[in-house]
């Protein structure tokens, strides 16, 4: 239906795009526009960064309606991706607050019409593919290296961030958080997860290319960035980190476990090693990780508990079409269910969330679309023969699961910070296993 729609308005605008540069061009406006959603990701609060984000969608619609032969393909993760969103699109309809939701309904579509552009984008530029890894790896660094220089200067904390009634002042963590809108280090934390995969990426890569001394650099700058992660205090980036470890260690085996076995060994070993001396040996990380299982002892678990059992009984009463999309909706409806003294912008668990807000169904068709892609990812990784696509689809695979996971005690995923870099990495995905692009499969 859309390609027959396409096709009918690319005939009617033929003369038009044969007699326009602009048009013959478009996709060197659409390229810079994707570039500053990344960069401006950095420093730029949310509202700008949805008009960046929408630029794109609407010059890649513009190429769709004046390009000839330019048409989509849907593959079957990317059918579950539709399934939910006409499931969310419907429970915008059936919501109370319906101005609400409407806003919310609208970031859902920034998004998913972001991921659906640079897909388009990237089927048409593949080798394009490691310049936007590189850039997110980039941005990232930089992200690091703020992080770093703040780790000295002890901030104050412009929120009540953390429980510290427990602690000696010596043994509280101060905590940084970047230079991403609004100041948050769960924020940053979870950027910083969501994106640090693509400098381990850029190791992996430029060892490959045999670029020694650059890949010593993306090592450095992994250090760095281990160290940052931890000075957020984010406790859902520590897990994280360990996830992305754990998939690293995983898939690497792919390329080093026959030839530089004893040399895989030594180096993963020093890894964890690090890792867990400076989780056991600097007291006020220590004793910040080691609050995770501290239960209802620590304020801010006690917090999330009470939080997930309001949301839960939020979903029992709206379980089919839920209450509608976007926190400011789930704000309201919650002042309905939470506890005194317990207000919440959000259900603090992604999947929570998306029961809460749109119901069962949506929760199903989201879940199929995380399977199915995560599915398809893995026999791209152990059957293709193209190196560097292998790397490219392992940073992003590693990449996602990071950010799903972290979102199992935190909803800093619907972040547009978090949201861009997520939906490129699926684009990614896409691109590489796509049916015709597999001509390195064997």
């Amino acid at each position: 239906m859309f390609n027959s729609f396409f096709k009918f308005s690319q005939n009617k605008l033929a003369y038009l795009y044969n007699n326009s540069t602009i048009l013959a061009n478009i996709d060197w406006i659409i390229l810079p526009l994707i570039f500053a959603v990344f960069i401006c990701s950095m420093f730029l609060p949310s509202e700008t960064l949805g008009v960046l984000a929408f630029g794109v969608i609407f010059f890649t619609f513009i190429k769709f309606l004046v390009k000839p032969n330019e048409r989509i393909e849907f593959q079957n993760f990317e059918v579950w991706l539709i399934a939910y969103f006409m499931i969310v699109l419907i429970s915008l309809f059936g919501s109370t607050l319906f101005g609400l939701s409407l806003k919310g309904f609208f970031k859902t579509f920034i998004y998913i019409g972001f991921y659906f552009s640079v897909v388009q984008y990237l089927k048409a530029h593949k080798n394009h593919i490691a310049c936007f890894l590189g850039l997110i790896a980039l941005c990232v660094s930089t992200e690091f290296v703020i992080g770093f220089m703040q780790s000295f200067l002890h901030l104050d904390a412009i929120s009540t961030w953390q429980d510290t009634s427990r602690l000696n002042p010596e043994d509280v963590l101060s905590r940084v958080y970047g230079s991403l809108k609004p100041y948050n280090p769960n924020l940053f934390g979870g950027y910083l997860v969501s994106a640090f995969p693509t400098v381990l990426g850029a190791l992996f890569y430029f060892i490959n290319k045999r670029y020694y001394k650059l890949a010593v650099l993306a090592g450095g700058v992994s250090l760095l960035g281990v160290y940052t992660i931890f000075q957020t205090g984010c406790r859902g980036a520590y897990l994280a980190l360990m996830l992305i470890f754990a998939c690293v260690f995983v898939l690497s085996a792919k390329f080093f476990w026959q030839m530089y076995k004893k040399l895989y060994i030594t180096v993963i070993t020093t890894m964890l090693s690090l890792f867990i001396a400076a989780i056991t040996l600097v007291n006020s990380i220590r004793l910040r990780f080691l609050s995770i299982f501290a239960m209802r002892n620590d304020s801010s678990n006690s917090f999330r508990f009470n939080v997930y059992h309001s949301a839960i009984e939020m979903f029992k009463d709206n379980w089919i079409l839920g209450i509608g999309v976007g926190n400011k909706n789930f704000r309201e409806i919650y002042g309905l269910y939470m506890k005194t003294g317990f207000d919440a912008l959000s259900a603090y668990n992604i999947y929570l969330e998306i029961a809460v807000e749109s119901g069962i169904f949506a929760l199903i068709a989201f879940l199929g679309f995380l399977i199915s892609l995560i599915k398809k990812s893995v026999e791209f990784i152990k059957k293709s023969t193209d190196i560097e696509g292998v790397i490219c689809v392992s940073v992003s695979l590693v990449a996602i699961l990071g950010v799903l996971f972290h979102g199992i005690v935190d909803t800093i995923f619907f972040r547009p910070q978090i949201q861009f870099v997520f939906w490129t990495y699926v684009a990614v995905i896409s691109v590489f296993v796509s049916k015709n692009k597999q001509n390195n499969i064997v």
